[in-house]
Order: structure tokens, then C-alpha cells, then sequence
């Protein structure tokens, strides 16, 4: 063999094995209080409403059946981030994690990765601020809210790790499409007091979009009444939607412009469902379903969809964990799915848990949830006959349209009075009845899946020690 084709093939041996022992990246990228259905390749009719998350769930794996295992903001990621219930993290609702319990961004900070963090800062392990290498306020991104400034400040994140010469682990917050929604009420207010805030939230101003959907066009989701107020809030809810896609991009077109793309896992997921009555801080289908969508070159499958299996928010840090090559954190109740990504088969995986504890307004209300593929038992735990529902959703137009409505609508009225009294327990066929509207659990002929289910809840509190299972 001549000597400078024999130093080729060396040296490209070489590389080779150094490259497939370099760890995977992570970037794990979230939206905030975006249902599932609201992104166009799981559902929303909407022409060009999410492109950039729409074409990487082409390049990627698509779960039919992710959900969040609270469907609120802090709770959930506190979920994600520990791999443990609220219960056992003492994360229940707005609350630190403890003090004894391990996180994800620990552990890989441990493990030798650069870690960031993008917006939501306060909700994302926040007794943990040293877990992180860098950390972008919110207020540093227009509230959460610039795609230039997200695209921007994670191709400058890429850069260092490249430099560092360190895997890396970067969590892009968006804080779309959280309320104030673009073109609301609500935003014109926040502009206005914006310049005195500076709280974690809020601070940094707003970028300058516009309500850019006609409320007359748009798909009112089948949990909700078709009224006039419930159309223009969803035309502003949508239009932070697509800018929420836009901050997707931006981040996916830095990580591409970084020369990363190969080498790094990407996960997008929401934190629960629209920020409207039905939705959010509950345990419906609209409240868990979360569009979860992984990409790993060489492991998933480009436009794949898994159909069978069902994923809770719980098994995030362990997939991860485990796809990373790295010991599993103490005391996890998730499991990972690692199995899925590659389109093999994963056992018990028919089924998985939701929780509400108490919410941002430091009220308890208890819920549980057993969520499978097609049924899905709820216990109100919290239902007592006389306490009303009460939750951030019911701020803007629609809660306001719906009691001003209910007024002359008797079925209106019935469901204004089911939202906010609710019965002990509920059962839906989901596949049948995803918007929840059609409560089985009087139905004789469901009594056997009913009690399965909550043996199963049954069995779940048990085995967790969930402190509420004494008022199961």
C-alpha cells in the first residue's frame, strides 16, 4: 500500500472511532401551554401554522401517544427534570424540588456536558441555578419570545461548546404560546407595565407581531363553544403558536449552522394543552397530550409515527439517561423508552398516569388520571360538591363568553357548571371522544374497563406512596 493512502485510511479510522465515542448532544427544546393538536402534522388544519415543528417530526420519530404527567407549568418540568411524581419530588405545584433529589442537568453537568438553559428559568429546577453552565432570562429574550434572539443566543451557546470541546446539553424554552397572547388585551396591558417588571417573566419587552389568523377561519377545537369572543382568543392564541414554530426554527437553524445536527438528539415537546377552559391545569385528553417528537440521526426514523405505545412526561429523564450512556438518577418512578426511538417493542406500555395537585394560585385541587390509547379514567379527588374550579384559563374572552352565554344556552350552562363543580369521577373513550364531552362512567356496559382502571390507579398510588391514596 502506498504511504500516503495508507496515512488516509489511518487517520480516517481514526476519526471514525473517535466520533462514535463522542456522547450525544441533547437539546431538548419546549413550548409552553401548546396542545397538541394546535401543530399541523398532529391535527390543526390551520395552512402553515407550524412548518418548522411540522418538518422535523418528518426527520424524525412522532409519539401518537405522549403525554405530560401535570399539566402545569412548573409541576410538569419539575417531572421531566427529576424522573419522580410530585409526590416524591416535592415539586406538588409552584414549589421547589428538594433538596435530596437528583436532576437531569446535575447529572449531566457531572457527566461532563455544557448545560443551558433558555427562558423559563424560574420553573425549571430553580433551587438549581448551579446545575446550569449558562442561563438566558427571559427578560433577555423579549419575555421568552424573540425568534432572532433565541437563534441568536443558542448559535453563541453551540459555539462555546465546540470550543470547550464538550457535549452539550441546552433546554430552549419558549414562552409562547403562554398568555399574554399576540394581539390580546392581555399583551397590551403587560406592554404597558412591562418597563416596572422584573421578574423572572417579565421585564424584556415584547416583539412587534400581529394577530395574523381570521378568527372566521379557524378551527374552534370540539371542547369548546363556536362563539364570537372563543374565536378572536384563538386566532391570538394561534398566532403565538406559529411564532413559537418560528422560535423552533431558529434554534434547529443554529444547530444546523453549528455543524451539530448529526450528533445531537432533539426532543420537542409541550408542557400541557392551550391555556382555555378544558384544557390546561386539568387531567383531559386536551390537558396531557403533549405533540412529543424526537430526532436522532442514525437511531430514529425519518416521519416515523409510533401508535402503540404510551409515554408519560415521568420517562423523560430516564430515556434520556439512558440514551446518553449515563446512570439513571436515584429514586426514578419513570422508565425509559429507549426501545421505541429504534421502533422495537417496549412491554407495559399501555397506559401511563397523570396528577394535579395544587396550582399557581396555591389552591388544591386533586386529580388523578390513568391515560391509555383509547380510555382514560379521572378521579376528582378535589370534588366536594360546593368548591369551585378556578385556574388561570379562565382569564380573556372565552371563560367570559362561555358564562355570558350559558345565560340563554341550558346545555351551554351544563357544561359552564360541570367545569367548575365536577363529579368524583370521570371515564371517556378517547378515541372516540377526545374532547372529553361524553362522561361513560354510569355505563354498565364499561364497568369492567372502569374497574380495571382504577385498580390500576389504585395500584399506582400504592406503589409510589402517593399520600393521597387514603382519600382514594
Amino acid at each position: 500500500m502506498k504511504p500516503l493512502l495508507f496515512s488516509i485510511l489511518f487517520f480516517a479510522s481514526v476519526f471514525s472511532a473517535c466520533s462514535k465515542d463522542t456522547p450525544p448532544n441533547f437539546l431538548l427544546i419546549t413550548v409552553d401551554d401548546m396542545s397538541s393538536d394546535s401543530v399541523g402534522i398532529f391535527g390543526n388544519p390551520i395552512p402553515n401554522i407550524t412548518p418548522n415543528i411540522d418538518r422535523l417530526a418528518a426527520e424524525g420519530l412522532r409519539l401518537q401517544h405522549g403525554h405530560v404527567t401535570v399539566a402545569i407549568c412548573q409541576p410538569c418540568r419539575a417531572v421531566w427534570m427529576t424522573g419522580r411524581y410530585p409526590h416524591n419530588s416535592g415539586a406538588l405545584g409552584f414549589d421547589q424540588i428538594r433538596p435530596d433529589v437528583p436532576t437531569l442537568p446535575e447529572a449531566l453537568k457531572k457527566a461532563g456536558y455544557r448545560t443551558g438553559l433558555m427562558a423559563k428559568h424560574g420553573h425549571v429546577v430553580p433551587s438549581r441555578a448551579s446545575s446550569f453552565d449558562e442561563i438566558v432570562a427571559a427578560r433577555q429574550l423579549k419575555n421568552g419570545r424573540s425568534p432572532e434572539l433565541f437563534g441568536k443566543r443558542a448559535a453563541q451557546f453551540f459555539a462555546a461548546a465546540k470550543k470547550e470541546g464538550k457535549p452539550f446539553f441546552l433546554m430552549a424554552n419558549s414562552q409562547d404560546p403562554h398568555r399574554p397572547f399576540i394581539g390580546s388585551k392581555q399583551e397590551e396591558n403587560a406592554k404597558k407595565h412591562d418597563h416596572k417588571n422584573k421578574t423572572h417573566q417579565y421585564g424584556g419587552g415584547f416583539p412587534d407581531n400581529r394577530v395574523i389568523f381570521d378568527p372566521a377561519k379557524i378551527t374552534v377545537p370540539g371542547f369548546l363553544p363556536d362563539l364570537p369572543d372563543i374565536r378572536q382568543e384563538l386566532a391570538e392564541y394561534y398566532s403565538s403558536v406559529h411564532r413559537a414554530d418560528a422560535i423552533t426554527g431558529a434554534v434547529l437553524k443554529a444547530l444546523d449552522d453549528a455543524d451539530l445536527r448529526e450528533n445531537t438528539i432533539v426532543m420537542f415537546l409541550s408542557d400541557h394543552g392551550m391555556p382555555l377552559p378544558f384544557a390546561k391545569t386539568n387531567c383531559w385528553h386536551h390537558s396531557t397530550h403533549t405533540p412529543w417528537i424526537i430526532r436522532w440521526p442514525g437511531k430514529t426514523k425519518a416521519g416515523s409515527v409510533d401508535t402503540k405505545h404510551v409515554v408519560g412526561g415521568v420517562d423523560l429523564t430516564p430515556t434520556v439517561l439512558e440514551a446518553l450512556g449515563l446512570p439513571q438518577l436515584k429514586g426514578t418512578d419513570g422508565r425509559s423508552f429507549l426501545p421505541i426511538l429504534s421502533g422495537r417493542t417496549q412491554e407495559d406500555r399501555d397506559h401511563t398516569f397523570a396528577h394535579i395537585n395544587t396550582i399557581a394560585s396555591k389552591r388544591a385541587y386533586t386529580m388523578r388520571a390513568v391515560v391509555g390509547r383509547d380510555y382514560r379514567y379521572i378521579w376528582n379527588g378535589w370534588h366536594n360538591g360546593e368548591t369551585n374550579f378556578r385556574n388561570e384559563s379562565l382569564s380573556g374572552l372565552s371563560w367570559k363568553a362561555m358564562t355570558t352565554a350559558a345565560k340563554s344556552d341550558p346545555a351551554l350552562a351544563k357544561r359552564v357548571a360541570f367545569y367548575s363543580r365536577r363529579v368524583p369521577h370521570e371515564f371517556y373513550h378517547t378515541k372516540s371522544d377526545p374532547d372529553s364531552l361524553n362522561n361513560l362512567i354510569d355505563k354498565a356496559e364499561y364497568s369492567p374497563r372502569i374497574n380495571e382502571m382504577q385498580k390500576l390507579l389504585q395500584k399506582h398510588m400504592k406503589d409510589t406512596g402517593d399520600p393521597q391514596l387514603k382519600n382514594l
